[in-house]
């Protein structure tokens, strides 16, 4: 049960003097609810900025194109002449100083006649204009008399809107809303909060609606910060509360002897980097822990991670046991069966493969081997979660590119046995602040290095208008026996579209290089895109034209070309991930980007930056830095929450103490039972992470 204090931050808007159901409408949409908002969603829309209408000048010095109070004596009504109704309403004002003429459109004269009547002093607030030489202003902001003016906020915030909400309703609604808030009790540690001189949760609240400077809005002035951190605590604490909850649960000690690693190892055609070794070390001692694992491996493309993943589950297979690998698309699941299934049997581990393309006798072969025993790795896609799917003994889950699955589907396949440890890979590089808030419930390792004999991939950033060049370039290369792939580009996400672009130029290649062009995209079959990928892989086509389907687990060391049509509209991580599909072997590769001139700053800083590195976790860095936090792990697809007022642009440092802050908070109050933790308690209703509060019940 939510505490009752927070009960009047809950109720719904439309308790609020002025907000039918005409507008809640409309603020469902401006607030992202499916259902009707409540005062803490308006709460949490933070303004944008400030109208600063502190300026008091006299007439004379009023600055034209700003924002000014004036105080003023009406001095006549000029409506518009009769017919003519798109004439504006003029009114003439003025001070001892100079004239100013208040001009309406569309405007009714009994209203501005009780607004503006004649003789009376108004005090008026808006943006002044020379027109023809008069001061003017178009349509006040505001109009009051002596008593609205004490009342008249000097700093008013300017909140994001939506069609049908003006300004005014939105300021008007959260200020009510403001005027509603309970006094909350302080979560914060009160050093850490005098270290930084930030308000309580009650006055930041009000600095942001009713702000007295400009500056009191800023995104890292102390009030907004403090609630970003509120935010951040929140989600830490409640990541925290469940990664305990799952160790009470208790884990197994998975770990065997280590015969079938050091098999897997001497098998291998050239040694482990000392990050594989460092990451493989981590895995092996969680695996021996009584707790369960959660373990998130990222490294970038290349740098060896299903040989890892293949070490752990090798380590829980000596032990008697079981391990599954789940990955997205069927492309990367049989890349990682073509990867495993060598070092596997020389090693003597069974190894099978489960996808949607496993039919009939041969299903149900592989479905009685796994329950039986007889099998010890079980890679698959989506299939894996499937009913039928029966492990005897799972205790190991490896998840590839986590972020194309949810977490409750990580957890669904973690519930195929005991007790059973996660392993997360994933190839794009994320920046450790999104690490932290998405994955916030996981221990990391990193692979920085690619394996030895690896070189670098000359890049370079080629207009379209020289195609023709390029085409002559890739003959070239198709001559002297090298491969390469001619990547089309992903158009607003349509596949129709996307495929009418590969088509097209994979029947312009055709003409100039004839049985040597091959063409994949999404729309083939499975066993078609196999086929495709095998006859490049074989040689048999030299140039491969592809839609991004080949943007992971494509893993063909003779391509030593890859052209990007259209690389503008790419992602950083897109474009890093492609790339990486060359420089396998021991040839120099080269990666040509075609873009459409003109560049947008944006696109140019994109292919300035894959021009100058390779190193994944930069590129990450700097993709998060253009991008913003949203795109980076396509949030869209996983379903993972954002912030609702944290922005890591400007709060990303306060990730790492509010991690350590949550860590500190559960050594000493495990139960949030002390006076600060029941505290805590309301911060985490108040942010919606209840389900932790639920686990703490379960004990």
């Amino acid at each position: 049960m939510r505490p009752s204090l927070l009960n009047p931050l809950f109720a719904p808007i439309t308790g609020l003097a002025g907000v039918g159901p005409q507008l809640e409408r409309l603020y469902r949409r401006l607030l992202g609810r499916d259902v009707v908002p409540r005062l803490i969603d308006l709460l949490f829309h933070l303004p944008t900025g400030t109208v600063d209408r502190r300026a008091r000048p006299k007439l004379r010095d009023v600055v034209p194109g700003t924002v000014v109070t004036v105080e003023v004596t009406i001095d006549r009504h000029r409506p518009s002449p009769p017919g003519r109704s798109r004439a504006p309403y003029l009114v003439y004002a003025s001070d001892d100083t100079n004239d100013l003429i208040l001009t309406y459109f569309s405007a009714q004269k009994s209203y501005l006649d009780r607004l503006l009547p004649v003789g009376a002093t108004r005090y008026v607030s808006g943006t002044a204009q020379l027109y023809d030489g008069t001061l003017q202003m178009v349509h006040p902001d505001r109009v009051v008399d002596e008593v609205g003016l004490k009342a008249l906020p000097l700093v008013e915030p300017i909140y994001p809107l939506t069609e049908g909400l003006g300004p005014n309703q939105v300021r008007k609604a959260a200020d009510a809303a403001l005027a509603k808030a309970p006094d909350l009790p302080e979560w914060q540690d009160a050093a850490w909060l005098s270290a930084h001189r930030w308000p309580g949760v009650a006055a930041a609240l009000r600095g942001l609606h009713r702000p007295a400077e400009p500056d009191d809005v800023r995104p890292d002035g102390p009030a907004w910060s403090r609630l970003a951190f509120d935010e951040m605590l929140a989600g830490q604490l409640a990541l925290a509360l469940v990664r305990a909850h799952a160790r009470r649960q208790g884990g197994q000690r998975n770990v065997g002897d280590g015969s079938r690693r050091s098999r897997i190892v001497d098998a291998l055609p050239y040694s482990l980097t000392p990050s594989q070794v460092g990451a493989i070390g981590e895995i092996v001692e969680d695996l021996g822990k009584p707790q369960r694992m959660l373990r998130l491996l990222q490294g970038d493309v290349g740098s060896g991670k299903t040989v890892v993943a293949l070490l752990a589950a090798a380590a829980v297979i000596e032990a008697g046991r079981q391990a599954a690998v789940m990955a997205p698309t069927e492309i990367l699941a049989r890349q990682h069966l073509k990867t495993m299934a060598p070092l596997a049997e020389a090693a003597g581990i069974r190894i099978a493969i489960l996808t949607g393309r496993e039919r009939g006798r041969e299903r149900t072969d592989i479905l009685e081997r796994l329950a039986g025993g007889d099998l010890d790795i079980l890679i698959g896609t989506h299939a894996l979660f499937q009913e039928e799917v029966m492990f005897k003994d799972l205790a190991l889950a490896v998840v590839d590119e986590q972020h194309r699955f949810g977490v409750h589907q990580r957890l669904a396949l973690a519930q195929k046995g005991a007790a059973v440890d996660i392993l997360v890979l994933t190839a794009t590089p994320i920046p450790r602040t999104l690490v932290l808030t998405f994955f916030g419930d996981m221990d990391i390792s990193e692979l920085r290095e690619k394996p030895a004999g690896r070189l670098p991939i000359d890049t370079r950033i080629v207009p379209l208008g020289r195609v023709q060049e390029v085409v002559a370039a890739v003959g070239r290369a198709i001559e002297g026996g090298e491969r390469v792939y001619w990547v089309c580009p992903l158009v607003e996400e349509s596949e129709a579209v996307d495929l009418a672009a590969a088509e097209q130029r994979f029947a312009f290649l055709k003409e100039r290089f004839g049985a040597f062009v091959g063409l994949v995209h999404g729309r083939l079959k499975g066993a078609e895109k196999d086929a495709a990928m095998a006859r490049f892989a074989a040689g048999e086509t030299r140039l491969l034209v592809a839609t991004t389907v080949i943007e992971v687990g494509v893993d063909v060391p003779e391509a030593t070309v890859m052209v990007i049509e259209h690389a503008e509209r790419f992602g950083l991580a897109q474009l890093h991930q492609l790339r990486g599909r060359t420089g396998r072997g021991h040839g120099r590769s080269t990666c040509l980007l075609l873009y459409k001139a003109p560049l947008g700053p944006t696109a140019k800083a994109r292919l300035e930056i894959m021009r100058e590195t390779e190193d994944g976790f930069r590129i990450a860095e700097e993709d998060l830095r253009l991008r913003g936090e949203g795109d980076v792990l396509g949030t869209r697809q996983s379903g993972m929450p954002g912030f609702r007022v944290a922005r890591p642009e400007f709060h990303g440092a306060l990730l790492e103490p509010a991690r350590k802050d949550a860590a500190l908070i559960l050594a000493r109050d495990p139960g949030l039972t002390s006076p600060r933790g029941e505290a805590l308690r309301q911060l985490l209703y108040l942010f919606e992470r209840d389900e932790a509060i639920r686990l703490l019940r379960a004990g």
